[in-house]
């Protein structure tokens, strides 16, 4: 599996300082050496993302997860303090783009936040496994760990809503199908199976949640912790923008948004045409 090559260390000119991720003249754009013009329409958003974090084009595989891991993010519905944070700001009469930035403000350790915290304890768990536990008595340890912390549903795990959560079960069975799920999804799954046995939480169920599965799945593509907090910011952007542009165009301004009394009045549930399954 390829993995990001590391860069070396800057050799920059005295007065001057370099940058490895996009050249610009005249008539010319390269991102990592790539033109621009050619990039598009060749290859998927995700494949670009890719790209320019980590310098290389990914392999088809790669790149069908860095897709499914930004529509996992595309949006959070009505009442998450992100959501509410740009329609607060949209109300004001405010730009798109403040409407947009408040709302990715809004993001913290306890919104958006999980990714990150997940991965330093799957990263706990490997060093863990890595001393001769199995992967099930690092997992028991780690939630042992997080118990005796206080600090249950550990992150990456449970959910506010779902049970199971949809969008964590999708992406770790295409990480699967597409036999990309190694030491880290393997650790994640012997977390949410020790989470299950534990005497103290047997009437409590904390699935894996979205933010679990793509620290998971990042970890086995080699990506460093910091860019599943970077898909976070770019795949929600567009949500925003939506719940944004929606609050200005239906609704008068200056109201008080009550985050609870919200109705979906979209179309029903539909399927995908045949030619996009």
């Amino acid at each position: 599996m390829a993995r990001p090559r590391p860069q070396s260390a800057s050799t920059s000119v005295r007065g001057t300082w370099n940058t490895r991720l996009t050249c610009i003249e005249p008539n010319r754009i390269l991102v990592r050496g790539y033109r621009l013009d050619e990039l598009m329409g060749r290859v998927h958003f995700g494949e670009a993302i890719y790209l320019l974090f980590t310098g290389e084009l990914p392999s088809p595989s790669m790149g069908r997860l860095m897709d499914a891991m930004l529509v996992s993010f595309l949006d959070h519905g009505a009442t998450p303090p992100s959501t509410l944070a740009a329609r607060n700001t949209a109300t004001t009469g405010a730009s798109l783009r403040s409407s947009v930035a408040a709302g990715v403000l809004g993001f913290g350790p306890h919104h958006g936040g999980d990714a990150l915290a997940c991965r330093q304890l799957l990263d706990d768990g490997l060093a863990l496994a890595r001393t001769g536990r199995s992967m099930a008595a690092a997992a028991a340890e780690l939630v042992d760990r997080e118990i005796a912390k206080g600090e249950i549903p550990p992150p990456g795990f449970g959910h506010r809503y779902h049970t199971i959560d949809p969008r964590a079960t999708r992406l770790l069975q295409i990480a699967h199908e597409l036999e990309v799920d190694h030491e880290y999804t393997q650790l994640l799954r012997a977390i949410e199976h020790a989470l299950t046995r534990h005497q103290t939480l047997a009437n409590r169920p904390l699935p894996i949640n979205i933010d679990g599965a793509i620290a998971a799945v990042c970890g086995d593509l080699g990506l460093p912790p910091e860019i599943a907090d970077a898909l976070l910011i770019i795949s929600r952007v567009p949500g925003l923008a939506a719940h944004a542009l929606e609050e200005q165009h239906r609704e008068p301004p200056m109201r008080a948004i009550d985050p609870v009394s919200h109705l979906y009045d979209g179309p029903s549930e539909r399927r995908l045409p045949d030619r996009r399954k």
